[in-house]
Formats: structure tokens, C-alpha cells, sequence
């Protein structure tokens, strides 16, 4: 009598995800997660495991893709994140780190090419960036944030994976008033109103998200006029924008700054501007 196949958990679950649009390597991450292996352990440790053993797995995983379809991002779910060489803790009230984000953290270590630049990063988050630059460069890190939600992840990133890096508890309008740096990056809010988001993307914090005003640029324009601020003469801007808001960008920019360079991402949109302070 033959023996009735083993269940393909991870195999029906992309299947799965993929008639319901979600991405399929969702189902690779949620079941590393509930097994807590690495992506090249799973089959061996699905292989090595009893028929019960798999429906236990199956019904604990059934949960979290239920999680998942009625939208809630996978990160949140597994309360983790990756972002270039680390994975960042994360969950409800912090903006998810993005991959094309890790392009402006290029842009940033390039200007400082091995030097010890002083470095601010406004509206730090989960701190992604600023924990990036900390680990990626010998600069002096600073990490401004005031949302209520989002600092608790801010405070343990730091704490776990760059303890040298100073958290201020602040508005970028007010943040540390009197000091200068040779560097401000930002990821400020920018998406416009009215601009259709995911549902997973609605899961997150929407201060992180809308920039204000029509076009999605008036915080962005409180951020470029603290980044006036706190740079000194000669200083480096890199900013992440929409990449509808570059000309909009450009003439918030134009009267302080020089050297104004709309910078393209990974899959070719115009997604970051860089500038030097006049």
C-alpha cells in the first residue's frame, strides 16, 4: 500500500501567496521564521521531521499566512528586517527599511571615502541609516527622531547593533540647535496625498509615509531647511524623495545649495537628490 505524500508546506504556501498576489518569498521567510533556520537549512529541517512534527508546523503557519493576507507586512509579522549587512528590528510605528534606501547609504559613504565625517541622519526611524553609516565607516553618527512609536526601535537597534550612535529625541526643526555637521541624510515622508499604497504598505506608521501638501513635499521642505541648518559651508546632502518630486526638490534646494545631482535607484527611477551647501 503506498504511503501518502508528505506535505510540501513551503511549495503550497508560495502556491498559495502567488494566487493571492502576495510575493512568494514571503513563504520562504514566514516558515524560516517559525522554524528558525536560514533559508539554505529549511528543506533539510522540513526533510528530518515527523509527519506530526509537520502538521504542527502546518497549523502554526497557517496562522501567520492568514496574518499575512489580510495584509500585514511580513517584517511586522517575523519583527525583523534586513538592510545591507544587518537585520533590524522592527514592528507597528516604525517605517520598514526598503531596499532602495540602501542606495542612499551609498551615496553617503562615498562622499566620506574613509574619512571620519560628523553625520546626522533626520528622522532616523528604525535607524537603519544612521546604524549603517555608524558600521560602514569610522564617522560620528547622530540619530534625530521624534515620533513616540518609532523610537523604541531606534533605541534597541542602536543598543544591539551600533551603541555609539547618539539618539536625539527631537524635531528636526529644533535639533541639536548650534551644532554643524559635514553630513545630513534623510528619508523624510513624501509620499502624496492621495497616491494609492499597497495594503501592506497602509499597515505602517502614515507620519512615516505622507510628506504634506499636494506633491508630498512640505516636509521634505522642513527637512532640506533643518539640512540648511545643521550642515556646515561645503557640506553634503543626500535626500530620498518621490521620484515625481525631483524638480520640486531641486528649487527647494536651489537657493542654499550647489551642486544640485538628481540621483537615480536600482531599477532607474528618480528617487534620491544630493547637494552641497553653498
Amino acid at each position: 500500500m503506498m504511503q501518502p505524500a508528505r506535505k510540501d508546506l513551503l511549495r503550497q504556501t508560495k502556491d498559495y501567496f502567488k494566487a493571492q498576489g502576495i510575493p512568494e518569498i514571503d513563504a520562504s521567510i514566514l516558515l524560516e521564521y517559525v522554524l528558525q533556520c536560514t533559508r539554505g537549512e529549511l528543506q533539510l529541517k522540513l526533510l528530518r521531521m515527523s509527519d506530526l512534527e509537520i502538521d504542527e508546523i502546518d497549523r502554526t503557519l497557517r496562522r501567520l499566512v492568514l496574518r499575512r493576507q489580510n495584509g500585514e507586512p511580513v517584517q511586522y509579522i517575523t519583527g525583523k528586517a534586513p538592510f545591507r549587512y544587518l537585520e533590524y528590528e522592527v514592528g507597528p510605528g516604525v517605517l520598514i527599511p526598503r531596499p532602495e534606501t540602501e542606495s542612499l547609504v551609498a551615496l553617503a559613504l562615498e562622499e566620506i571615502k574613509g574619512k571620519k565625517a560628523s553625520v546626522i541622519d533626520l528622522g532616523s526611524g528604525s535607524g537603519c541609516i544612521a546604524i549603517a553609516l555608524a558600521t560602514e565607516s569610522k564617522s560620528t553618527v547622530t540619530a534625530v527622531e521624534n515620533s513616540a512609536a518609532a523610537l523604541p526601535w531606534l533605541q534597541k537597534n542602536v543598543a544591539t547593533l551600533a551603541p555609539k550612535v547618539r539618539i536625539i529625541d527631537s524635531d528636526v526643526t529644533a535639533a541639536c540647535l548650534g551644532e554643524e555637521f559635514d553630513i545630513v541624510i534623510a528619508n523624510p515622508p513624501y509620499i502624496p496625498i492621495g497616491q494609492i499604497l499597497p495594503i501592506e504598505v497602509r499597515k505602517e506608521p502614515s507620519v512615516a509615509l505622507f510628506g504634506g501638501g499636494v506633491d508630498g513635499t512640505q516636509i521634505p521642505a522642513t527637512f532640506i531647511a533643518a539640512a540648511n541648518r545643521l550642515l556646515k559651508a561645503g557640506g553634503f546632502l543626500a535626500i530620498e524623495h518621490d521620484e515625481t518630486q525631483g524638480v520640486a526638490i531641486a528649487q527647494l534646494l536651489s537657493n542654499d545649495f550647489k551642486d544640485i545631482n538628481l540621483v537615480v535607484d536600482l531599477t532607474g527611477r528618480p528617487r534620491f537628490t544630493t547637494a552641497r551647501k553653498n
